[in-house]
């Protein structure tokens, strides 16, 4: 997901607007799911939840990402009853996970831990959070160790007129995890900052209206880089940069054996350098290893036509030296999949052992599709995914091929998170439903949890 301003209070003016409440329409027969299992409402009545996690008792923890309030929260549904834990963090809340009676929250530039009786503790601050993209859900190894992924400031490296953060955080840019040298091209686009000075030239890497001076300028590689998988103690300390070259690691999760996958949502056609048709994908991950942004896409150069936009330029690299070729992906979506949170099936009586089920939150800024995108079934479902292929595979999706804020149906909106919980069945997180007029504002009331269960 993407979100528009560069501050950190939990106050800034990213929200949008809430609308009157309403009770959002539930059907479950709407849903298309793989033969053998069920689907039924678990919870409702949410906001914007972006995530779960269970505790040791069964309980469910929820997290409200605060786009909608403007007061992101971390809520405790026991019992058949809701109980606010904590609130007051940064916007967005970007995940939350569960280990020895802490909660680990990451919300814009910071992870803390939130006791059950609400005490909070940040353990990593400064967090460079202030572009398009945050911080995001921690994870931890069989050492104990924490890891997270860390998104970029731009769309491709680029500052432009796409980035809506500009005014607030005018100095901030992408940094490189590694020494890398610089291409030097220049891009012009309307001044935001001085109208006097109608245009503004921005450089790769640099800050908005900064050109790159001189072709083959060198940049000083960063532990706290953009785009980057990190790693440390699970108090905080002792922070390493692990790999690099993502764009929005959303999700780092280690599998039933320990192995370390990352999820990786794709550039989008737009600002100053924009880059079409570009996948989602998730990779395995590889210590010290560059994974291609802002030069790659899924493992292939942008200097391909395919990733030309329609009626645009071509995209060109950016780097004169790639520190590296990047890995092959381990599994790849469709442009627009917004892949989100996901876990890893634990029970034997459920299906497959290992195999991944993964939230596609879908295009995030449309309000209709074409024919084409439905049978792509690009985003809006979830998908499973075969961890010894690599293949990917509809696991479920609404009958009509459509959105629930589209389709006007009962069945599944935008799903933000997937978790194996008691009772051998899955939860599945689904976001608030918007309006017809404009897909980007949020109805209050209407997130969802879902339960999946076999028959």
């Amino acid at each position: 997901m993407y979100y528009k301003k560069c501050n950190s209070s939990k106050n800034n003016e990213l929200f949008i607007h809430q609308i009157v409440k309403t009770e959002r329409f539930l059907d479950p027969n709407d849903i298309y799911i793989t033969q053998g299992y069920k689907i039924e409402p678990f919870a409702h009545g949410l906001n914007t939840p972006i995530g779960i996690a269970f505790t040791e008792d069964g309980d469910l923890l929820i997290a409200d990402d605060g786009i909608l309030s403007g007061n992101p929260k971390v809520l405790l549904l026991s019992k058949g009853n809701f109980k606010l834990i904590a609130d007051g963090f940064n916007v967005p809340i970007s995940g939350i996970n569960y280990r020895n009676k802490d909660i680990y929250v990451s919300h814009r530039g910071v992870i803390t831990i939130v006791k059950l009786d609400g005490t909070k503790q940040d353990i990593i601050k400064g967090l460079p959070s202030n572009g398009d993209y945050s911080n995001n859900k921690v994870d931890f190894d069989l050492d104990g160790k924490m890891y997270f992924g860390q998104g970029t400031a731009t769309n491709s490296g680029v500052v432009g007129v796409d980035n809506e953060w500009v005014p607030n955080c005018s100095f901030f840019h992408d940094q490189p995890g590694s020494y890398i040298m610089l291409n030097g091209q220049n891009f012009e686009t309307k001044n935001m900052l001085i109208p006097a000075e109608e245009i503004a030239i921005t450089g790769a890497y640099s800050a908005y209206g900064v050109p790159n001076l001189q072709r083959f300028e060198i940049l000083k590689g960063t532990i706290r880089a953009s785009g980057s998988v990190l790693k440390s103690n699970s108090d905080g300390s002792k922070l390493e940069l692990v790999a690099w070259g993502f764009r929005n690691p959303f999700i780092v999760k280690h599998d039933l054996y320990n192995r370390l996958f990352v999820t990786n949502q794709g550039y989008e056609n737009r600002g100053s350098r924009p880059i079409a048709n570009a996948p989602d994908v998730i990779s395995l991950m590889i210590p010290d290893t560059w994974y291609g942004f802002p030069d790659y896409s899924g493992g292939e150069l942008v200097t391909l036509p395919k990733f030309a936009p329609a009626g645009g330029r071509q995209p060109e690299i950016l780097f004169t030296n790639h520190p590296s070729v990047p890995p092959k992906s381990f599994a790849v979506f469709p442009p627009s999949s917004n892949i989100m949170g996901l876990d890893y099936n634990k029970y034997p009586d459920f299906g497959v052992v290992n195999d991944m089920y993964i939230a596609e939150f879908g295009d995030k800024g449309k309000n209709t599709y074409t024919e084409v995108e439905d049978k792509l079934h690009v985003g809006n479902r979830i998908a499973k995914v075969d961890m010894n292929t690599g293949e990917v595979s509809t696991f479920a999706i609404n009958k009509s091929g459509f959105p629930a804020y589209i389709g006007q149906g009962g069945g599944l909106s935008r799903p933000t998170d997937v978790q194996f919980g008691p009772e051998s069945a899955m939860y599945v997180v689904d976001y608030a439903v918007t309006t017809k007029e404009n897909p980007n504002v949020y109805i209050p009331n209407t997130g969802v949890i879902w339960k999946i269960t076999k028959t």
